[in-house]
């Protein structure tokens, strides 16, 4: 269970605690509207491992959304699952993650370039998990250690000092207004995307001991323990920055860290940041190509990405998911990137959640070692937030959604293209 915890854990924390708090607050004005966002984000995330914790045991399958939704669904939502997941679940993260360690590294060393730092990471790390998977899992499990210390030591720390500022979070006149804002939902949709990873252990769940109890415990701790400490650093910037000092900032950290304990110390934090994000991007240049080589087994389209060279590493996958990363480092911008990954993964989380209640219903007596806790409210609460985003983020940033919704279209072209090639009778 530790390990599948641990799994969890690492994969939620990365690039979005970092980052997107200096985003949100363009949109949420005052201390207790800033926490709220991030608190519900938590709750979303608790409600969607509450339900994934039930697919899971059920279906105890290594791919995730792409297994549930062929198996509940159709073949076509399966495809789609994964297409998602090779742009908008890894490749796009990674173009992220490389930009926010590209701006906290020209914060440490002026007048280097962020996205010119972003391509090299990716390119550096791309070369090493596509050339060694050994070598590589040793450098992730280093940085992981690392970055869990970080946060550890930033949360401790900040309540040693004495805050630059005081927060300010029994306005509930204020609070009320930011959460009634047609915008507060886009800054939702950016939480969101800080807390994607809750449910990493489902994609390994064919690789995990007692699945059906290990894969609950494992989904509700992590997503307990990160929901924790992304509430609680935020608390510590709050006692650095005003959400007005925040706003546009995307290195909202660094700037904290020097707030709160001076410059020296500041920029040491600042550095241990910069690492964890290079942790984040190699978590996921590794994590990406096992979800395409098992998308593989039923899809000819990424059948094409499962070989693996004489070193046991999926070079194939990781060079296109790198090229797609630089692709995405150099046409996009890091607002924008963040919606979109937040608004695209909702979509598909959302039909996992509820295909587990159209599962209870279809398929009453599949054996289900654990059952949501409080079923029918968790997944209930994670469809109505998707709702209630999907419909808010239309209004907000309807090119945001244009471009989640073409995704999707690219999606079902390659699927009827494979499908149809597959049909077709060897001369």
């Amino acid at each position: 269970m530790l390990t599948a915890t641990a799994l969890v854990a690492a994969s939620m924390i990365g690039t979005g605690i970092f980052t997107v708090s200096g985003v949100v607050s363009e949109t949420t004005t005052t201390d207790s509207g800033l926490l709220a966002a991030w608190i519900l984000g938590g709750i979303f995330a608790l409600c969607g491992a509450l339900c994934y914790a039930e697919l899971a045991a059920a279906l105890p399958e290594s791919g995730g959304e792409s297994f549930y939704l062929s198996r509940i669904y159709h073949p076509l939502f399966g495809f789609l699952a994964g297409w998602i997941s090779l742009i908008a679940g890894f490749s796009a993260p990674i173009a992220l993650s490389s930009l926010a360690f590209g701006e906290y590294l020209g914060a440490l060393v002026p007048g280097v370039p962020a996205p010119l730092a972003a391509i090299g990471l990716v390119s550096v790390l791309s070369v090493l998990h596509g050339f060694d998977v050994h070598h590589a899992t040793r450098l992730q499990t280093s940085f992981a250690v690392v970055k869990v210390a970080l946060i550890l030591v930033f949360i401790l720390g900040a309540f040693l000092v004495e805050p630059s500022r005081p927060t300010r979070l029994g306005d509930l006149t204020t609070l009320g207004a930011d959460l009634t804002r047609a915008t507060f939902a886009v800054a939702l949709i950016q939480v969101v995307f800080a807390y994607s990873g809750w449910n990493a252990a489902s994609y390994v769940a064919g690789e995990v001991r007692s699945p059906e109890r290990t894969l609950p415990r494992a989904l509700l701790s992590g997503t307990l323990l990160v929901t924790a400490l992304y509430v609680g650093l935020n608390i510590v910037f709050l006692r650095a920055l005003s959400p007005q000092e925040m706003q546009g900032i995307i290195e909202v950290g660094d700037v904290a860290a020097r707030r709160l304990f001076g410059e020296g110390a500041g920029r040491l934090l600042s550095a241990g940041i910069a690492i964890a994000l290079v942790s984040s991007v190699s978590a996921m240049v590794m994590s990406g190509p096992r979800v395409y080589r098992e998308m593989g087994r039923h899809h000819r389209l990424f059948g094409l990405l499962r070989p693996l060279n004489r070193r046991g590493a999926p070079s194939r996958a990781v060079a296109l998911q790198g090229a797609i990363a630089i692709a995405m480092v150099l046409v996009s911008e890091f607002r924008e990137l963040l919606f979109y990954i937040g608004f695209t993964l909702s979509l598909s989380a959302a039909l996992a959640v509820l295909g587990l209640m159209i599962l209870r219903r279809r398929e009453p007596d599949l054996p289900r070692p654990y059952r949501t806790t409080l079923y029918p409210l968790p997944p209930l609460v994670f469809l109505a937030f998707t709702t209630w985003m999907v419909v808010d983020g239309v209004r907000g940033n309807l090119d945001g959604v244009l471009k989640a919704l073409a995704t999707l279209g690219v999606g079902v072209l390659l699927f009827w293209l494979s499908r149809r090639r597959a049909a077709e009778p060897t001369p």
